[in-house]
């Protein structure tokens, strides 16, 4: 800028020093002026606006510059410097046109900081007008740039704005990618743990697999060695057999010997006393001797004793020698067969020891009979009773005489009785005794001539091959109510039924175990409904011509061992197999929970309804399990109180707390103190609503029961879980409730009674006292089994007379003797192709105890006419039910591959026929299975006479005395004809 006193750029006359005081006086005034102005504009400022306020602070900064110049511009007239730097920002500036408003105020702000200057300029010269047209140019030019500068500032303070938006906007996108890229870890993280879980339980199926498949081979060669075994034994048997038969023929040969030689001394007899007939006048002959006398009262003891052990010694002896010789064992086809004479002495020796008809006669001997071999057919033929032997006697007197008038050598008086042999059985009048014997032979040869007769028929029934007539009595089930389930339970005809039920079509012989836990023929039950139904879920499958079981279901999708062991974990004072023998299984299905506990040496007892899933207890027992189609409705269940160890429930839709808990007090009927209720159902896992509502009124029921609820358990491999209650073992807290809801049983209330009775909302008391059943555990098991339990007393007698203990323990070394002498060998029976076995007399269970290490199971069934032994069963580690015989057995046809039945038929003669009885034995029995009858003689023999009306073939009957026993075995023989019909 110029200093005072120079000429401006254009060169001018100098100043006068007044007007150069003048001058810088007015600036100092105009500047002073300024400065308050725009100390009392601050306020002015801070409250505008934003747009406002930026304005202002333009005005007053383009102002200030205006100001700061004005002196020197006044005072020189024109600056260099300020035409410089007018210049320079021009150059720099950027074409905009300023805002009116600022270029206005500028203007009104330097008319108002010099008032006077009005005067000045008109003094003035034009280069100082010009000079100052110019400098406000450049003010102009200043304002301008730095209001550019200034909109720069605001664009880079947006364009920062921006920037930190969009590094903001550009941070959260990483942040969504790494979270992005979290998850998608987190997911192929759990992706491979799902794949690692699945390895695993491939893996454990794969072990589990190698191991049921290393125990097959296992059992095979057990069963190779088994077999090995038995045939050394039976060939053992066999040279056993050789050596004694030897023996029996050289003792045979001795005996006949001294026959020989008795018939001499009896022919010298019978000369002698020829001779003394001729010397006595009338011949006084005693009707009865002394040893006819001794002979009958020896033959009445021996009727009162039990049977001779021997008998099943012989039924092995002659089983191997006799069995399946028809020609041995029904002569009444042929007549007119002859003894062997070789045989004759063996002959005599089989007469109460071989195989036999019960109604075929034997012929008489070729060779002339001695004395003592008339007497003993006398004692053989005729009736053991008093007046029969009388007549035998007048007989003998009478033959004598005969004899002594006519012979005159010891041998024609043989010959005389060899021919008037058949005279003696014509005694010279008849007596009411003989008249009612022949009146039985009558009855029974038209009993005889009546099943000959039987024309069977074909069972005409909407059920068809699976026929229960109890369960499928449609025209009672019409009137039958449905609130309780009543149409479920039991309905029998009033007559039994006389037809026989139909095959399937295409059906075989079953799959053995243990390969039918897995799969079965599909022909055999060809059922494919629940297949539709449950497959998802792995309870059956169809492939091929098998039906599968995976061996799961909605419970156990990952297999049935691992929930078994799950229950197990959970409750080690289960202890399965030791502890808990015997286990109910309510609304089993399939029954694969009671398949696989075979695995752990429990035995369950499955029953379901039969329902809408379609032949579920008829797989199960095609599979080689035990079940009953049954159903928890207004009757008790066929079972004894207090006698199942666990009770399990798995999804079986029963509603446990309706109707004040009448079902769940059943089950408290039927569990034994101290056992435990395996709850596992949704309610115990899940939280919808009618779950939680099911739950809490379930607490309130067990509650009110005193069950105790042990613990609550997740098996997460399944995503099921179980409540574990355990009924008391005292009454203290029956005796302290102050709800007695739901009430105690009255005293006079039998626990025990469940063949047709009603259900009762009530509890029975916890027997306390020592000598109750009940009272305490049994025995672990297999101890348990051989133990006679602590409740049976001595001062108490047994069903076959000893005392209770005894009874006991006497039957069961009478079965394992029968089992392992008579029946394993003796029968012909294939004991590996037998999975499904009924005792249908159990009496103690002995029968299935000697079958214990045999891969069988035995349904014990005791009769409701019969002694209460059906406790004592259980409690040995067996398990059984009630029924009726003169009814239909609640199972499907074709479910039993053995049937035993020993002393029943002639229990039941006075209740009902023989004949109904047999046809519900072909209805259960499978095609090629073994019935085992032992009862009284002529009972057999009218069971083999039905049992051959009907096709089966019969290879082996044996009496020995008043004892019989017959093995028969179902063919697939079926009627033509369908004739009986049913609604």
């Amino acid at each position: 800028m110029a200093g005072p006193g120079r000429l401006g750029p254009r060169g001018g006359k100098r100043p006068s020093s007044s007007s150069y005081c003048t001058v810088t006086t007015v600036a100092f005034v105009a500047f002073f002026l300024l400065a308050v102005w725009v100390f009392s504009s601050s306020s002015f400022v801070h409250s505008s606006t934003r747009t406002g306020g930026a304005a202002v602070r333009s005005r007053a900064s383009l102002s200030s510059v205006y100001f700061r110049s004005t002196p020197s511009v006044l005072l020189n007239g024109s600056s260099e410097e300020g035409e410089k730097v007018g210049e320079e920002e021009a150059e720099g500036a950027v074409d905009e046109e300023p805002p009116v408003g600022v270029v206005s105020e500028g203007l009104e702000i330097r008319r108002e900081a010099y008032p006077g200057s009005e005067g000045t300029e008109k003094e003035g010269s034009p280069d100082e007008r010009k000079e100052e047209e110019r400098q406000l140019r450049q003010q102009q030019q200043q304002e301008e740039q730095q209001q550019r500068h200034h909109q720069q500032h605001q664009e880079e303070r947006q364009r920062h704005q921006q920037q930190q938006q969009e590094e903001e906007r550009q941070r959260h996108q990483q942040q969504q990618q790494e979270e992005e890229r979290q998850r998608h870890q987190q997911q192929q993280q759990e992706e491979e743990r799902q794949r690692h879980r699945q390895q695993q339980q491939e893996e454990e199926q794969r072990h589990q697999q190698q191991q049921q498949d290393e125990e097959q081979r296992n059992q095979r060669q057990q069963q190779q060695e088994e077999e090995q075994r038995h045939q050394h034994q039976h060939q053992q048997q066999q040279q056993e057999e050789e050596q004694r038969h030897q023996q029996e023929e050289e003792e045979e040969e001795q005996r006949r010997q001294q026959q020989q030689q008795q018939e001499q001394e009896e022919d010298n007899v019978l000369s002698q006393q020829y001779q003394k007939s001729e010397e006595e006048a009338n011949g006084d002959l005693p009707l009865e001797s002394e040893g006819e006398q001794s002979q009958e009262t020896g033959m009445e003891q021996e009727e009162r004793q039990p049977p001779d052990p021997t008998f099943d010694e012989e039924v092995n002896r002659e089983g191997h020698e006799k069995a399946g010789d028809e020609s041995v064992n029904r002569e009444e086809d042929d007549p007119s067969e002859t003894h062997d004479p070789q045989n004759e002495g063996e002959a005599g020796y089989l007469d109460h020891h071989r195989l036999q008809n019960p109604y075929s006669t034997e012929n008489k001997e070729t060779e002339l009979p001695s004395h003592q071999e008339l007497k003993d057919a006398e004692e053989q033929e005729e009736s053991p009773s008093k007046i029969e032997k009388e007549e035998e006697g007048n007989e003998v007197v009478h033959l004598r005489r005969e004899t002594e008038e006519s012979v005159k050598d010891s041998q024609a008086a043989a010959e005389e009785l060899a021919s008037e042999t058949d005279e003696r059985k014509t005694p010279p009048w008849t007596t009411q005794e003989d008249q009612s014997q022949d009146e039985k032979e009558r009855q029974k040869e038209l009993l005889r001539s009546q099943i000959k007769e039987t024309k069977w028929a074909l069972c005409n029934v909407t059920a068809g091959a699976d026929y229960i007539p109890c369960l499928d009595n449609t025209e009672a089930l019409r009137h039958i109510p449905t609130r309780h389930y009543e149409h479920r339970e039991r309905h029998c005809p009033e007559e039994s039924p006389s037809c026989l039920v139909p095959l399937p079509q295409g059906y075989r012989r079953p799959v053995e175990w243990p390969r039918s836990r897995d799969k079965i023929w599909y022909k055999n039950v060809p059922h494919t409904k629940l297949a539709v139904v449950k497959g998802h879920q792995n309870w059956v499958k169809v492939s091929g011509e098998y039906l599968t079981f995976p061996g799961g279901g909605t419970q156990f999708i990952h297999g049935a061992l691992h929930y078994i062991d799950f229950i197990q974990r959970s409750v080690r004072n289960i202890s399965w197999g030791k502890r808990t023998r015997v286990v109910l299984d309510v609304g089993c299905g399939v029954a694969s929970f009671g398949g696989y506990l075979f695995e752990r040496d429990v035995l369950a007892m499955s029953f379901a309804p039969k329902d809408e899933h379609e032949a579920q207890v008829q797989f199960a027992l095609e599979r080689g399990i035990p079940a009953i189609s049954a159903v928890m409705g207004s009757q008790r269940l066929p079972f004894p109180s207090k006698v199942f160890d666990l009770i399990h429930c798995a999804r079986c839709r029963v509603p446990w707390h309706a109707e004040g808990g009448a079902l769940l007090l059943e089950l408290n009927r039927l569990l034994r103190p101290g056992g435990y209720f395996v709850w596992s159902a949704t309610p115990v896992y899940q939280k919808l609503k009618d779950d939680v509502e099911i739950w809490r009124a379930m607490m309130a029921l067990t509650k009110s029961m005193c069950w105790e609820l042990v613990t609550i358990r997740k098996d997460r491999l399944n995503s099921v879980g179980a409540a574990f209650f355990r009924k008391p073992i005292s009454n203290e807290c029956y005796d302290s409730r102050q709800q007695k809801a739901p009430p105690l049983c009255r005293e006079d209330d039998d626990p025990d009674v469940a063949w047709y009775v009603s259900l009762q909302s009530c509890m029975h008391r916890v027997p306390t006292e020592a000598s109750e059943r009940g009272s305490r555990w049994p025995e672990e098991w297999p101890r348990r089994l051989r133990t006679p339990p602590h409740w049976l007393k001595s001062s108490k007698l047994g069903v076959y007379g000893k005392p209770a203990p005894d009874d006991f323990t006497a039957d069961y070394e009478h079965w394992k003797r029968v089992v392992s002498m008579s029946y394993l060998a003796g029968l012909g029976i294939e004991w590996p192709k037998v999975r499904n076995a009924m005792d249908m007399r159990a009496v103690y269970g002995g029968f299935a105890a000697a079958l214990k290490d045999l891969k069988i199971w035995v349904m014990n069934v005791v009769d409701v006419d019969s002694p209460e032994t059906l406790p004592i069963i259980y409690e040995r580690g067996l398990f059984g039910i009630y029924h009726d015989w003169c009814e239909s057995f609640s199972t499907y046809p074709r479910t039993y591959d053995l049937l035993h039945a020993d002393k029943l038929f002639s229990t039941l003669k006075q209740r009902c026929s023989v004949i109904p009885v047999v046809v519900e034995v072909d209805r259960i029995l499978r095609p090629g299975g073994k019935l085992i009858v032992r009862d009284e003689q002529k009972v057999v023999s009218e069971v083999e006479d039905v049992l051959r009306s009907l096709h089966w073939e019969v290879p082996l009957t044996f009496s020995m005395g008043r004892e019989g026993i017959l093995c028969a075995e179902k063919s697939d023989w079926r009627p033509p004809e369908t004739l009986w019909s049913s609604s």
